[in-house]
């Protein structure tokens, strides 16, 4: 294997990108971020010394799984999964009495399955990230309107809680749509009878694979794949190379198109470096395959380059289309308005538009789903969704969060007329409730307002306003509510978004 500089830098490579990006993730993306995540060999490692105290009855079974000079993990954790449930079955109320209590509830309803993957699934299912990569964290998260789908051969939920995306296991990938998708290949957690691990697990994967490349293999024809979380030597990628390139000839364009199109982040140790390099890779029973790689510790700019990336149609778009569209097939109630002109649709009207390129130009999100989604269109930085706002009107007598939004959209226009507007009505509705309220003093949390009987309950959420006007309840405090309300459509919620929004983000 080789390496080449090819003289590109992170930035300036994603930014040639012509479709949205498809992530395949590996283990290295957990191990990076959760304070609680296993390598193949350390969860093995794990779960044999927990059901035995003896680290040396893992060695013994990790020397019997040798073959040509490898470790068979496969083979390993059926070795460790026989094991595993034999004992218990003996120690019904030992140990591992939690684990036993599920998979006799399971036998009992009929369905079953294995005490060793039940406690695998319990081993990750907490999800609590490292302090020190929140930073990281963040930018990753603004990654989200700009990635199509993402592939993972990881078990645990990380990605579906930072991306709020779909989980597709097991004969569900093979019904699916790709964008806003996590392919999970290898199983999830979340259903543990179909987490791949052992031998036979994978001898079914295996002879089902074909139905599932087929799957993806447009995804990784038709869009640029990142790896993060693989090494450059990770089977995965060169099973992956060897699906693709069985089917494309390397010497057409189009196999060098799809060679432009992935890049491989391989992790380096406070290394700093943005550069993009091709790398040679030697696949068994193929010629050599040259590929993208940056190999780095410097994950932020990876993600800042892929947030930044501008396409004529953002991937949280297709999959509000998608949406709709799967909406309208299986008979559900859209209203539908035919139009020659945008401009002659009311704002709140403007939904979604189909037609000629020549005449449709813009994808609308109303004023009242931006509201809704307020937290999450701050979390990804959408500038593309809030520059929409130039094709709408804020209203003088409307509640909106003006701060935040101007703050990651330089190109909105009449934002300090608007800020005006919002200051004053906000200034307005304390000055009106005031001499009614007699709370501010008193609270300093969301949840002792709501407790305290001696407020009757249509003065709670202005109780709760005054007392956050006031300095008393904290940011945090507030946020935690505005996220987990049902009454993001009330005004008593716009409006203490507002106050919010201010507070938060006023200059």
């Amino acid at each position: 294997m080789s390496t080449q500089r090819i003289g590109m830098d992170i930035q300036e490579f994603v930014s040639k990108f012509k479709n949205h990006p498809v992530l395949f993730i590996g283990t290295g993306f957990s191990l990076r971020y959760l304070t609680h995540s296993y390598s193949w060999d350390n969860l093995l490692s794990h779960i044999s010394f927990e059901l035995t105290g003896n680290p040396e009855f893992y060695y013994d079974i990790k020397a019997e799984s040798e073959i040509n000079g490898e470790y068979r993990y496969d083979i390993l954790a059926t070795k460790l999964e026989s094991e595993f449930n034999t004992i218990l079955s003996k120690e019904r109320d030992g140990k591992f009495k939690d684990i036993n209590d599920i998979f006799y509830e399971k036998m009992k309803d009929g369905i079953k399955t294995s005490r060793f993957k039940i406690y695998i699934s319990s081993l990750l299912k907490k999800l609590e990230i490292k302090p020190e990569m929140q930073n990281e964290i963040d930018s990753l998260i603004k990654t989200r309107k700009n990635i199509g789908s993402i592939i993972t051969t990881n078990y645990d939920q990380l990605i579906e809680a930072l991306f709020d995306f779909s989980p597709l296991i097991g004969n569900n990938i093979l019904l699916s749509n790709p964008y806003g998708s996590v392919y999970k290949i290898h199983g999830c957690t979340s259903d543990y009878n179909n987490i791949i691990i052992t031998e036979d697990d994978y001898n079914k994967f295996n002879n089902k694979y074909e139905l599932i490349r087929a799957q993806l293999l447009s995804l990784f024809i038709h869009n640029p794949i990142i790896f993060i979380g693989y090494s450059i030597s990770d089977t995965n990628i060169k099973q992956l190379l060897r699906t693709v390139f069985s089917y494309v000839d390397l010497n057409t364009n189009l196999a060098k198109n799809i060679r432009d199109n992935f890049l491989l982040v391989e992790y380096s140790k406070d290394d700093m470096s943005t550069e993009i390099v091709e790398h040679d890779i030697d696949i068994e029973g193929m010629s050599i395959i040259r590929i993208n790689k940056i190999k780095t510790d410097n994950y932020n700019a990876v993600y800042n380059a892929i947030s930044q990336l501008v396409l004529p149609v953002s991937a949280m778009d297709i999959r509000k289309v998608q949406k709709v569209w799967n909406t309208i097939k299986s008979g559900g109630e859209i209203k539908v308005k035919i139009t020659e002109n945008l401009d002659s649709l009311k704002n709140e009207e403007m939904v979604i538009a189909v037609g000629s390129e020549k005449t449709i130009q813009y994808v609308y999100q109303t004023k009242s789903e931006m509201m809704e989604n307020y937290f999450k269109i701050i979390d990804e930085s959408n500038h593309q969704l809030i520059e929409l706002l130039n094709k709408q009107k804020i209203q003088t007598s409307q509640f909106f969060p003006i701060f935040a939004f101007s703050r990651i959209c330089q190109s909105l226009e009449n934002v300090m007329d608007y800020k005006k507007q919002q200051i004053r009505k906000l200034d307005e509705h304390y000055k009106r409730t005031h001499e009614s309220m007699n709370c501010e003093n008193m609270h300093t949390t969301v949840e002792s307002i709501f407790s305290d009987e001696n407020i009757s309950n249509s003065k709670k959420l202005d109780c709760i306003y005054h007392s956050y006007f006031n300095d008393k309840i904290p940011h945090e405090n507030i946020k935690e509510y505005l996220m987990n309300s049902d009454l993001k459509t009330s005004t008593d919620y716009r409006r203490l978004l507002c106050l919010y929004d201010f507070k938060c983000y006023s200059d």
